[in-house]
């Protein structure tokens, strides 16, 4: 399970954030993930359960913002919504398509 070391490089991260701001708690750390970031998000909150314990965020909420899958198309140029297995177009069907979002695991916030 990946998401276990995911979790604890993040709470890495997190600690590193709340030390340099001098606090002494988190209560919420807050992600942007994309369905082509290869996490489940699932296991990732229950990783985060278990990994937070002696942590600054030891008793932190973990609030996950899921982000859509977004397109550029080389042919057309329009930017539109795809499916994670269907890059293709949403405006003329092509799939010579960018990646505009969708592949992210971001660390979007700490409460502090």
């Amino acid at each position: 399970m990946h998401e276990g070391a995911l979790c604890a490089a993040l709470l890495a991260r997190v600690e590193g954030v709340a030390r340099a701001a001098g606090a002494l708690r988190v209560s919420r750390v807050r992600l942007r993930v994309g369905p082509l970031a290869g996490v489940e998000t699932e296991l990732l909150a229950r990783a985060f359960a278990l990994a937070r314990a002696g942590t600054l965020a030891a008793d932190a909420d973990l609030a996950i913002e899921a982000v859509p899958v977004r397109v550029r198309c080389r042919e057309c140029g329009s930017e539109s919504g795809a499916g994670p297995r269907h890059l293709r177009c949403g405006a003329c069907g092509s799939h010579a398509t960018q990646l505009l979002a969708g592949d992210e695991l971001l660390l979007a916030g700490v409460d502090l």
